[in-house]
């Protein structure tokens, strides 16, 4: 079955609340979902909740009449907000909370299946999949991360990632190819970070080199687009972005080429390009320590929303950053101890050639 985005408006389908643990069983003050601002028919959402033994996920069906007070809703201003504190219910392969979506192509059925999946075009198996490419774009805020680190120099501190693709990790493809692709690895993350004594904050994006989980060459490369990347901790200033400023970006995944465009109204907008089936980087360079067929045979979705950076876990990786929180929601947003994205836009679509 092959995804249909002929959708491409708003909704305004409002459904009836639906009893799911962790939601308030009574439809919301405003009467919104979140699927009334935002087409939410090819996304399920996990959020930092304990469910069942697990986190919390919200299926396709699900999620059209979901929402939750604290992490998931829609504002006064007819926006979705996610919200995610730093100590709350995570997925298993990570320590870092969420309240982000993750792209269904088919709108149904098994995540790791082909139709709910996207590829490149040097992809040899690209017709079992949803389609060749995608592009996903999104508007929105960020208003709040972390005001605390318990290792502050760590470069994911005070940073919350409102955007990705996701490669899938897939045993087949690690022991059937010649270079070993199926790590799970994201070629793309777009960051936002702000310490707390800085007037603004950063947007980056990174790109991880394709290469297995140990290898000490497997980084992310991060690229600036308005501020200062991760290692550099000097305030960006009127060169940043700051909490509650809107902006856009769009990643549009054509053939084997991610074409990246960010905009905002007091920013010169930024472009990128990269080809995901080798391993020259996007300033054109090859990068002889990354994967040399890059993410040529990998499957890919699309993510959005607030996945907090700052992890409680206390551990020496550098992505360990040791930040305070208690589990209780209320204490923990009196101090400071999350991170919040509003988003008034995101949508789906078929990827589109940038020369036309």
């Amino acid at each position: 079955m092959k995804p249909v985005f002929e959708k491409r408006y708003l909704l305004t389908n409002i459904g009836l609340a639906v009893l799911v643990s962790g939601c308030s069983t009574v439809p919301p003050e405003n009467g919104l979902y979140p699927s009334d601002v935002i087409n939410l028919d090819y996304w399920k959402i996990t959020l930092p909740i304990s469910s069942l033994g697990s986190i919390k996920e919200v299926n396709v069906g699900s999620i059209q009449s979901y929402y939750h007070p604290d992490f998931f809703y829609v504002n006064d201003q007819r926006k979705v907000v996610f919200t995610a504190p730093n100590k709350a219910a995570t997925t298993s392969g990570s320590s870092n909370t969420r309240s982000e979506l993750r792209q269904m192509a088919a709108g149904n059925g098994d995540p790791h299946n082909e139709e709910n999946n996207f590829v490149l075009k040097s992809n040899p198996e690209a017709e079992s999949f949803s389609s060749i490419g995608g592009k996903l774009e999104a508007t929105l805020s960020v208003d709040a991360v972390s005001l605390n680190a318990g290792y502050p120099d760590k470069e994911p501190a005070y940073s919350v990632v409102v955007g990705q693709i996701h490669a899938g990790k897939d045993e087949f493809l690690l022991y059937d190819t010649d270079y070993a692709f199926g790590w799970g690895n994201e070629p793309i993350k777009i960051y936002y970070k702000k310490l707390p004594n800085h007037t603004k904050g950063s947007v980056f994006w990174t790109y991880e080199r394709n290469l297995p989980k140990k290898d000490p060459n497997r980084m992310d490369i991060a690229y600036p687009v308005w501020g200062n990347t991760w290692e550099n901790l000097t305030d960006p200033k009127d060169n940043g972005i700051a909490l509650g400023e809107e902006f856009s970006y769009v990643i549009n995944v054509y053939e084997n080429t991610m074409y990246l465009t960010f905009t905002s109204e007091n920013h010169a907008d930024i472009n990128y390009e990269i080809d995901l089936s080798n391993n020259v980087n996007a300033y054109g360079k090859v990068d002889p320590l990354d994967n040399p067929k890059g993410y040529q045979q990998d499957w890919y979705y699309f993510k959005a929303g607030a996945y907090n950076q700052c992890s409680t876990k206390d551990a020496t990786g550098s992505w360990y950053t040791n930040c305070p929180g208690t589990g209780d929601w209320e204490t923990d947003k009196a101090n400071g101890n999350y991170t919040q994205a509003t988003f008034s836009r995101i949508e789906l679509s078929p990827a589109t050639d940038p020369t036309k």
